[in-house]
């Protein structure tokens, strides 16, 4: 998968249109931008007659279930791999996160990337990167128009989902008249507004409770206040029963508090690694940038990254670099 060139819509289509046996995946730890793009696109080429291939690294986790057709997700065999003539990545910056796809692909004839984040490695060979976008799932609704495309009440629905979730229910700073008319759109196509967001905000299980309390008592702040983190050991993850996807938008109730700048989400892993989950909420502190230090990226509002463990050295070297950004501004 070797970097490639920059793409029009047009191209993108064409490439589709002679392709036969197509891949759709989106990256680890799925949220609702990269289920809702991958099921909204494997619905437009199976409408097409394309034989397509819908995986992500986890399947398809029971948070998410509620999407139209969520069933279509699978996760890869890796000890199967299957050939395509082209394998679409959605909603994913670098190869790498895209996970266990990678082994269950086996030769492909063209990568095609479609992507949002500003830190996008470019690693197809047909590369589509709307930094500017707050969402692949804008991206892809400008694509299905401009392809002339069909858009079901079941795309409709996995592209609103995916735009609600990646702008914080259209709060972001990305968010334009452009992504408003497009929701309006979408809800003219069936979209059920109550029922959907039901779905995406009010149901929640009950550990994700028990979770944010755990979370909030460990909550710390730092640099004059102006960051606040809270981390999630193995050990406490293990004795909640709690699920990675449990963890999703929780980091909000820290960026919410009055004067924090910077808030940050330790996640200890297996095999001594720790996910770390950045947002801010001043444009002096480009989170993207902090994250890149760490081999992460995403936004200039929200990135992450992976680290060595063990958790506490991880955060302090995290902190470490969110103060020393923060401070530069003063």
């Amino acid at each position: 998968m070797s970097a490639g060139s920059d793409a029009t819509f047009a191209q993108i289509r064409d490439v589709l249109a002679a392709a036969e046996r197509i891949g759709v995946a989106s990256h680890v730890r799925p949220d609702g931008d990269a289920y809702g793009c991958t099921i909204a696109m494997a619905l437009h080429l199976q409408a097409a007659g394309k034989q397509v291939t819908v995986w992500n690294d986890e399947g398809m986790t029971d948070k998410f279930r509620y999407l139209p057709e969520s069933g279509l997700v699978t996760q890869p065999r890796e000890d199967a791999p299957q050939d395509f003539d082209v394998f679409i990545a959605l909603d994913t910056s670098t190869k790498e996160r895209l996970g266990r796809v990678l082994k269950g692909a086996g030769r492909v004839g063209c990568w095609i990337n479609m992507d949002h984040h500003v830190s996008n490695h470019r690693y197809a060979d047909l590369n589509y990167i709307d930094a500017e976008s707050p969402a692949t799932g804008q991206i892809l609704f400008d694509y299905f128009v401009a392809a002339g495309a069909e858009i079901t009440p079941a795309m409709a629905a996995n592209l609103f989902a995916a735009i609600s979730t990646d702008t914080g229910s259209f709060q972001y700073e990305k968010t334009t008249p452009h992504t408003f008319r497009l929701a309006a759109e979408l809800v003219e196509r069936g979209v059920d507004v109550p029922g959907l967001s039901c779905s995406m905000y009010d149901s929640h299980p009950r550990r994700r409770l028990e979770l944010l309390k755990a979370l909030l008592n460990s909550a710390r702040f730092h640099g004059e206040d102006r960051v606040a983190s809270f981390s999630l050991s193995l050990q406490t993850a293990e004795h909640l029963g709690v699920l990675p996807e449990d963890n999703e938008g929780l980091i909000d109730h820290l960026r919410a508090v009055e004067g924090v700048q910077v808030a940050a989400f330790f996640e200890e892993l297996p095999e001594n690694k720790v996910r770390v989950s950045l947002r801010s909420k001043d444009h002096r502190s480009d989170v993207c940038k902090i994250c890149a230090m760490f081999g992460g990226g995403g936004h200039p509002m929200a990135a992450g990254a992976r680290l060595p463990g063990p958790l506490e050295a991880a955060e302090e070297k995290v902190l470490e670099a969110i103060c020393h950004e923060i401070r530069k501004h003063d």
